[in-house]
């Protein structure tokens, strides 16, 4: 003898009388259905609210906040912002790194110029490599052990106020509240 799995209608909740009226065999249906709809809904809602971020930058101009996406895996890094047609101003890509090291991109198959911001494991710029060219091969390397590439629309920079030494705040890097 097995045990009785039917949906209990006497709660009055909306998806009870939605189902009611439904046979048993429909109402398994129709709940699987619905916890898949629930669980696609909920990882991509965790997804984007793991790759959708902000980041300050503290410049002399003031602190900046950019909202950001992140490359978090290494098919992520290697599409980075190729493909798309414009950056808007006060956003941009992360590109964060397990440790320091030397860190090159290039601009193959990226339809719009950027601004290439290396940045340290304690928060602090690098290297700025400013209106990058457009569908160019050329090698464009981080001069030095960094763990973060930040991609904003060119001219970010200048009009940021943006320069060497200046802090970037973010929780990944060692000394983001300083």
């Amino acid at each position: 003898m097995g045990r009785d799995f039917r949906l209990r209608t006497d709660e009055g909740t909306g998806l009870a009388r939605a189902l009611r009226g439904f046979g048993r065999a429909a109402q398994g249906v129709a709940l699987l259905m619905l916890l898949c709809v629930a669980l696609a809904v909920s990882a991509c809602s965790e997804q984007s609210g793991a790759r959708e971020r902000q980041l300050t930058l503290r410049t002399e101009s003031g602190d900046h906040v950019i909202a950001i996406e992140i490359a978090a895996t290494e098919a992520e890094k290697s599409l980075g912002l190729m493909y798309r047609t414009s950056v808007p101003e006060m956003t941009g890509m992360l590109f964060p790194y397990d440790h320091p090291q030397e860190v090159t991109m290039w601009m193959r198959n990226t339809y719009v110029s950027l601004d290439m911001v290396f940045i340290r494991a304690d928060g602090v710029v690098h290297r700025i490599e400013a209106n990058t060219e457009p569908l160019s091969e050329r090698i464009i390397a981080s001069q030095g052990p960094v763990t973060a590439v930040l991609e904003l629309a060119a001219g970010s920079a200048e009009k940021l106020k943006l320069k060497l030494g200046d802090r970037v705040l973010h929780s990944m890097f060692k000394s983001a509240g300083k």
